[in-house]
């Protein structure tokens, strides 16, 4: 259905109009009327038309500005210019208005049909663009949960490559390389030390209502938010300082302070937020335990965690932010991050307690400790009680920061390299065994899902390290299989096209014939 509006101050004109429109498109449009400049600005708003057809000369406001007047609240409209007067400034004005056509009366039939088609088609693809400007919004609606809970799951298990991270930031248009974690807890009722009470009934009928939680959320911070767990969900903020203001942080905690009331009056549940401080992207777990401990010392419904002064002091230089760098390196197996961060942690200390080498090698020694222990818990090796047995006598025999220095950055090297290889070794051994179910199985329709369910990995871990490891994605090393089997079929015997197709795991010989074509250059009768 289009709807249709006539403006012209002859009744007659627009009779005559009105009835070649309907003879010619009968039910498929709905057609209203003005005479004058001003009702028809007001039939504008009111019937709001797909197309409008527009005298220039009408009693009061002329055509031109009447259109000018209806784009700034329909800017949709397809407008046309059927006027008595040729004048080129007229034309040239309609023309800067976004008007399609400029006819002159009297206009013939042929000619009119032809323009309102026009229109007609303008219209549709204004529509079909909206549609596909819904579907895509549609979507997004439904992807952005799943990638926003994908990078909460990351940051809080630090189970990540930094690539993984840098993908996230892109596709959720994340800039900025800070920020900070709230811990939003829900229940029925907050008894005397803030614990709330019912966490797993309220969790499941809140389940429902997620996306009204999401909307809420957002439209109080600009925020990634992660999956209901528990009677939890972690909220990451991104942040552009390495630090927050004192302003910032009262007009942040007043936000979520509105935040909660709106919840709890519209979710029917009680709400409380924990606020954790400043961190890089890929160290927000510790914003995010900052934001549970404010929560655990306050019975508050919104807590920060700066104003209960939570987490360890350190004297004024001292590099936290090397320490941080380096252990967060270790557990990724980052040897020449983590080296760059040991060495400048290294240089700290001998600058600034030169005369103090017991305590410098107690550091070291702690340092070296705290290493091993994550490749412990990475799965590197079995833990051996006197694995150690020579560290104390090696530390104490050291005379010199050089060999001390070598001595630390051999057992981070050593650390990082076997957690790195751990994770080699296990990526290996899931490739190995996919790769010997793929040549066993080509011949038949399998997909990338089938293969992660036989090797019990979920399909988008075995995507990613698929890709690392043969640089093909699951398809294209599938099909070049399939096609180097066929072109030995083809080489070696004397099987018709169609067994082979069949044999290589198609069964469309177009489609194989195709696929063959692309790959190898020839069609498969080509290459016989």
């Amino acid at each position: 259905m289009y709807r249709i509006m006539i403006a012209d101050d002859e009744g007659i004109v627009i009779d005559s109009f009105s009835y070649m429109i309907k003879e010619e498109f009968g039910d498929d449009v709905s057609i209203e009327t003005a005479k004058t400049g001003r009702s028809v600005i007001e039939l504008a708003e009111r019937f709001r038309p797909d197309i409008a057809l527009m005298d220039i000369r009408m009693p009061g406001i002329n055509g031109i500005d009447a259109i000018r007047e209806i784009r700034k609240r329909n800017p949709g409209i397809t407008f046309i210019i059927i006027s008595a007067y040729d004048k080129f400034g007229y034309a040239q004005e309609a023309m800067s208005l976004g008007v399609i056509d400029y006819l002159h009366k009297p206009v013939e039939r042929h000619k009119f049909i032809e323009t309102i088609r026009k229109a007609m088609a303008n219209v549709d693809v204004d529509r079909e663009k909206r549609t596909k400007e819904l579907e895509i919004l549609e979507k997004l609606e439904t992807v952005t949960p799943i990638l926003e809970s994908g990078l909460i799951y990351n940051l809080l298990f630090q189970d990540f490559y930094q690539e993984d991270i840098l993908n996230f930031k892109k596709l959720l248009e994340i800039e900025e390389d800070y920020g900070f974690m709230m811990a939003l807890v829900f229940g029925d009722e907050q008894g005397e030390e803030g614990y709330l009470t019912n966490a797993v009934g309220t969790s499941v009928r809140l389940q429902n209502k997620s996306r009204d939680l999401r909307e809420i959320i957002k439209s109080y911070f600009t925020s990634v938010i992660g999956p209901i767990m528990a009677n939890k969900i972690a909220i990451y903020i991104p942040y552009d300082k390495k630090e927050m203001e004192y302003n910032e942080r009262i007009e942040i905690i007043d936000n979520a302070r509105n935040m909660v009331r709106r919840l709890n009056t519209q979710l029917e549940a009680v709400f409380r937020v924990g606020i954790g401080g400043i961190h890089t992207l890929d160290n927000q777990m510790v914003s995010y335990n900052e934001a549970l401990d404010s929560l655990a010392q306050s019975s508050g419904s919104v807590i920060h965690s700066a104003d209960l002064a939570a987490g360890a002091e350190y004297e004024e230089d001292y590099p936290v932010d090397k320490e941080n760098v380096l252990f967060d390196a270790i557990k990724r197996g980052e040897m020449d991050t983590a080296l760059v961060a040991g060495n400048q942690f290294f240089d700290w200390m001998t600058s600034k307690y030169d005369g103090y080498s017991d305590d410098i090698k107690l550091k070291t020694l702690e340092f070296v400790l705290r290493a091993e222990t994550i490749a412990y818990e990475k799965g590197t090796g079995v833990y051996k009680f006197r694995s150690r047995q020579d560290y104390l006598s090696i530390i104490n025999r050291t005379e010199s920061y050089d060999k001390l220095r070598k001595w630390f950055t051999d057992k981070i090297s050593e650390v990082c390299q076997n957690v790195k290889s751990r994770r080699e070794n296990r990526s290996s051994g899931v490739i190995d065994k996919a790769r010997d179910y793929i040549n066993a199985n080509y011949q038949k329709d399998i997909s990338l899902d089938e293969v992660s369910r036989e090797i019990n990995i979920s399909p988008y871990y075995f995507s990613k390290v698929f890709k690392e490891a043969t640089g093909q994605n699951f398809i294209d090393y599938l099909t070049g299989l399939r096609i180097e089997k066929a072109k030995e079929l083809l080489d070696n015997t004397d099987m018709s096209m169609k067994e082979i197709c069949v044999e290589v795991g198609y069964s469309n010989p177009n489609y194989f014939s195709r696929i063959f074509k692309k790959i190898v250059g020839v069609s498969p009768t080509e290459y016989r």
